[in-house]
């Protein structure tokens, strides 16, 4: 390689580099940062000529770091971190923008619904919904507040419990067609609404786990419609198109108003064997933020006062 000259490399490939040194992957890196795969290939091979050394060792099917590649990911990686987090500071600081980052469905079917309420008891905070399904990193980010359906030891100690949740069959009224299903095996000849899990980030949505824990066997559906979005599963259920596991959090208000009913009543509702719940995990640079103390104690009350009637 030639070194072309000394100067710093630009922070779009310094970014590229350090995503996909950390994930040791170029499609990784190339889906966190909104790119293409050959955007972040063509980045390491414009940082490899400008730096004059090789910082990946390409196998097949592997990526490794050099010794260099180490070394500059090392300090890349600070870099980065302490940009971002005086960046975060500095937003924070000039605008009291609150940053919360939580997943999709929960953001959409949950807290979104909810967020006028917030809004008109502190009309001074202006906030910022990171929503996504991967887990961030709450630091590197520059996200003051994560609500996220874990573990208690994942969650960590400083975290706060909202609640739990339950699953169980729901549909619309429409479905049912005046029947009544009196155990699981009723499913047969009914159409099945799942949600598309390929990473088994939440098998207890699946009505494969949902059979087994109620020790079903030999359903036999009328069909399947698979989505990747759970809420897109909640407006399918609602429409009528099928039979959906229903997260007692999410469909209460849909089951008060009548929009979607419990086929076998409140028999066969499962919970997740390993105590998960809903947490409010802060960042440790934000915990001790005016605005993350008001909006915690906000969840709070709206997790004591959520009606419990399907609970």
């Amino acid at each position: 390689m030639i070194k072309r000259n000394r100067d710093l490399p630009s922070l779009d490939l310094l970014k590229g580099f350090e995503a996909a040194a950390r994930n040791l992957s170029f499609t990784k890196a190339a889906a966190e940062l909104f790119v293409t795969q050959s955007a972040v290939s063509r980045q390491i091979q414009t940082l490899e000529e400008q730096i004059g050394v090789a910082l990946f060792r390409r196998n097949h099917r592997e990526l490794r770091l050099t010794e260099d590649g180490q070394t500059l990911y090392k300090t890349a990686g600070e870099v980065l971190r302490l940009l971002r987090d005086v960046a975060g500071r500095l937003g924070s600081r000039t605008a009291g923008m609150l940053t919360v980052t939580t997943t999709v469905s929960f953001a959409a079917l949950w807290l979104v619904p909810r967020l006028n309420d917030f809004r008109r008891q502190h009309p001074g905070i202006d906030m910022r919904l990171a929503a996504t399904n991967e887990i961030q990193d709450l630091e590197r980010e520059g996200i003051d507040l994560a609500i996220r359906y874990c573990t208690p030891r994942t969650a960590g100690s400083s975290a706060v419990r909202l609640f739990g949740e339950l699953v169980f069959p729901v549909c619309a009224k429409s479905v049912l067609a005046g029947r009544r299903l009196t155990s699981p095996q009723d499913l047969s000849g009914e159409v099945l609404l799942h949600y598309d899990d390929p990473e088994r980030r939440y098998p207890w949505l699946s009505w494969e786990v949902w059979f087994e824990l109620t020790q079903t066997q030999g359903v036999k559906p009328a069909g399947m419609l698979r989505f990747s979005h759970y809420d897109q599963v909640m407006q399918a259920a609602i429409e009528g198109q099928g039979i959906a596991l229903g997260r007692s959090r999410f469909v209460a208000k849909w089951v008060k108003q009548g929009k979607l009913v419990l086929p076998f009543g409140k028999r066969y509702m499962c919970t997740p064997a390993d105590s998960r719940a809903y947490f409010l995990v802060p960042s440790p640079r934000s915990a001790g933020r005016t605005e993350v103390g008001k909006f915690s104690q906000w969840l709070q009350q709206q997790a004591l006062a959520e009606d419990e009637e399907v609970q």
